[in-house]
């Protein structure tokens, strides 16, 4: 819409608070309608304080979180992919060339990313439901250093990349509602305990993915590869 056709309706045109029909400034109803209070979902919290589960979701919901978890995890998958064939075309030393990232280079945050997920995941096999699909990973140690270069060419990191995922996938299509509910009792890699939500422990694990392959996505592209589409939205019907 043309800036000037935007701002006519703007200046002509009051919106309320609570989502009903536009109303015209002129109308007897616009004073009513701009003095009504501003509505507040039940679980606002200031941005300065932190969630402890404390706070139940809305008993009415659509939202089936156990839906939403298998999305994530598909998700996960269909974004590596795209993001290793886009690195797979650059040379080895361009995937090591320091690019002023969080983790230097797109070699560095991809190791950083596959770190990170092995440390939650491990975390995760602690839940009390015992998750079997967990299991592979007792193999596996404990990553120390979320900047260390696990994995130093792209070939061993893409295998290796290719079997977590997929072990992702099962893991959470294995979970059930009751999981989701419990609190998760573990240690931080500074070794402080910590017990929190596992349902949002859940969401920041998919959160911290999205956050780093954003970075990397940015990277290749900068390189002259873009993976495509990246959106969500792609894989929701």
């Amino acid at each position: 819409m043309p800036a000037i056709a935007a701002l006519a309706i703007s200046s002509c045109c009051y919106r309320p608070p609570n989502g009903a029909r536009c109303v015209s400034r002129d109308s007897p109803f616009a004073s009513v309608a701009s003095a009504a209070p501003p509505l507040t979902e039940p679980n606002d919290r200031r941005a300065d304080t932190s969630y402890d589960g404390a706070i139940a979701p809305p008993e009415s919901t659509h939202v089936n979180r156990l839906e939403q978890i298998a999305l994530m995890a598909t998700y996960n998958q269909w974004m590596n992919r795209k993001v290793y064939d886009a690195a797979a075309k650059l040379t080895d030393a361009e995937l090591r060339m320091d690019r002023r990232a969080f983790f230097g280079s797109i070699l560095g945050t991809l190791n950083h990313l596959t770190l990170g997920d092995t440390a939650w995941l491990k975390r995760f096999a602690q839940h009390p439901a015992g998750h079997s699909a967990l299991a592979p990973l007792s193999a596996i140690a404990a990553p120390t250093d979320l900047k260390h270069l696990a994995f130093a060419n792209l070939h061993e990191l893409t295998t290796h990349r290719a079997w977590l995922d997929r072990l992702i996938i099962d893991w959470a299509q294995s979970l059930r509602e009751p999981d989701l509910d419990l609190r998760l009792q573990y240690h931080n890699m500074r070794g402080i305990a910590a017990d929190k939500p596992f349902f949002s422990l859940l969401v920041h694990f998919f959160n911290h993915q999205t956050h780093h392959r954003g970075q990397v996505t940015t990277l290749l592209t900068q390189a002259g590869h873009d993976v495509g589409d990246t959106d969500l939205l792609a894989l929701i019907d």
